[in-house]
């Protein structure tokens, strides 16, 4: 009887004009110590040359996928699509995967049948800076699970997230009108259905590249409002929290000398629909939120040890 040599879980990574970050990306995965995987890289018509250099890599579960997608969001539904394997994880291009990160993943996928979400560990590198993200072991249900998401009590990523393609299909994957916080937005989903496993493991390296987007302060406010006009009950149902990361914002711009683009923050705030808060309420979002979100941190810490995200 022949070996079946399916793949047993599947890597997604979307790219654009990042030929050299994700052939790096590409090597991590192709190192893994667990070998039953395809690793599908969707290429959003680059320019420099990335088609021709990963055609270079003779590896059969590489798989090239070049077209003109509509942003990262597209191309990674376009991944979650193509998928043969029952568990989808991804890997931002410019970042790589730590050698045992699909063996010890997969693992609790296989000790869990249960288990539909995982968000693992990582460090995050800026400049020469290394910063430890870890999250405590601990099964979140989707009530908890959305206040962590909602109060950033937890560290979240792109590369962290790994999925049952079946849960992943069943919200519409990610969301191709957001272009920041997409990976809070698609979790946020996730929440409303499944529990999700926090893993201690740090198995990935987060590369904080130049042109990342997540990176940029310049936008924040604007972002935040685009998710909240996804997820209009966060504001009802956590009436402080808009506010507060708002008034964060602001208040951090100001603190580093940044005054035009707190004030831009705060009139983006003012003209969004969703948002809308005057001084006022920004100071007492301010104040009322900070409280909750550190009343929730020391609960997170009493029953699973969680540190602030």
């Amino acid at each position: 009887m022949s070996k079946d040599t399916s793949p047993r879980i599947t890597v997604i990574t979307p790219t654009h004009n990042r030929r050299d970050k994700v052939l790096r990306a590409v090597e991590s995965v192709l190192a893994q110590n667990f070998t039953l995987f395809e690793h599908i890289v969707i290429d959003d018509g680059s320019t420099d040359g990335t088609e021709a250099a990963l055609a270079e890599v003779r590896d059969p579960r590489l798989i090239y996928v070049g077209a003109k997608w509509r942003g990262a969001n597209a191309a990674r539904n376009a991944g979650i699509e193509l998928a043969r394997a029952p568990v989808v994880t991804f890997l931002d291009s410019d970042d790589v995967y730590m050698p045992h990160r699909l063996e010890r993943t997969l693992a609790r996928f296989d000790d869990e049948p249960a288990l539909e979400v995982l968000i693992s560990s990582y460090v995050s590198l800026k400049g020469e800076r290394a910063t430890k993200c870890v999250n405590r072991d601990a099964v979140l249900n989707p009530t908890i699970l959305e206040r962590a998401l909602v109060a950033q009590t937890i560290f979240i990523a792109g590369s962290a997230i790994t999925a049952r393609r079946d849960a992943l299909l069943a919200i519409g994957g990610y969301d191709s009108d957001i272009t920041r916080m997409q990976d809070r937005e698609l979790l946020l989903r996730l929440a409303r259905r499944f529990s999700a496993r926090l893993s201690e493991d740090i198995d990935w390296t987060k590369h904080n590249s130049e042109n990342s987007i997540s990176g940029r302060r310049d936008g924040y406010v604007e972002a935040y409002a685009n998710l909240m006009c996804k997820h209009p009950h966060i504001a009802r149902s956590y009436p402080h929290i808009p506010p507060y990361m708002i008034s964060r914002q602001i208040i951090a711009d100001i603190l580093r000398g940044r005054f035009p683009q707190a004030f831009a923050g705060y009139m983006a705030n003012r003209s969004s629909k969703a948002l809308g808060y005057s001084l006022t309420q920004l100071a007492h979002g301010y104040v009322c939120g900070r409280r909750w979100r550190r009343d929730l941190y020391d609960e997170f810490r009493e029953k699973y040890g969680a540190r602030p995200a």
